[in-house]
């Protein structure tokens, strides 16, 4: 199913530029206009979220799109707050991760994370699971709107 037509908003925490890359590019080869804020560590990231709305620049995000293996602030503490938080609960959370630890698949869920997805480690086939996140959050999946 092709995305819809809309404009999405994602940030994405992810300290990996590589990564960051492939991500971005994997989103732009199916959608016209993405809006992106990157967040290279957990603190950065709750800094965004806590300012939404104060300016141009701070915008709710439609997904989050989190690694669990952060700096500053892990991506569990990240998830956490942004579950507890009533402005934020609604955002979809997607983590994409290179663990397939199942502790934290078990505490990711439990934080109501909304999937656990483990990073392939070929570019390819990681390009691929980025389209098929674009695909359902934005083609099949209804999400919330700012509001």
């Amino acid at each position: 199913m092709e995305p819809k037509g809309r404009s999405a908003h994602i940030l994405l925490v992810e300290d990996n530029e590589a990564d960051v890359r492939l991500i971005k590019d994997a989103f732009k080869e199916n959608r016209s206009v993405n809006k992106f804020f990157v967040a290279g560590d957990g603190e950065t990231a709750i800094d965004y979220l806590e300012k939404i709305g104060s300016d141009a620049d701070h915008i709710r995000p439609d997904v989050i799109v989190l690694n669990l293996n952060i700096p500053k602030k892990s991506g569990l503490e990240v998830l956490e707050e942004v579950k507890s938080n009533p402005l934020l609960r609604s955002i979809p959370v997607v983590i994409l991760t290179t663990s397939s630890a199942e502790d934290n698949i078990f505490k990711s869920y439990h934080l109501n994370a909304n999937c656990y997805i483990t990073k392939p480690a070929e570019s390819d086939k990681f390009v691929e699971v980025v389209k098929l996140i674009e695909s359902f959050w934005f083609g099949i999946a209804m999400l919330p709107s700012a509001n």
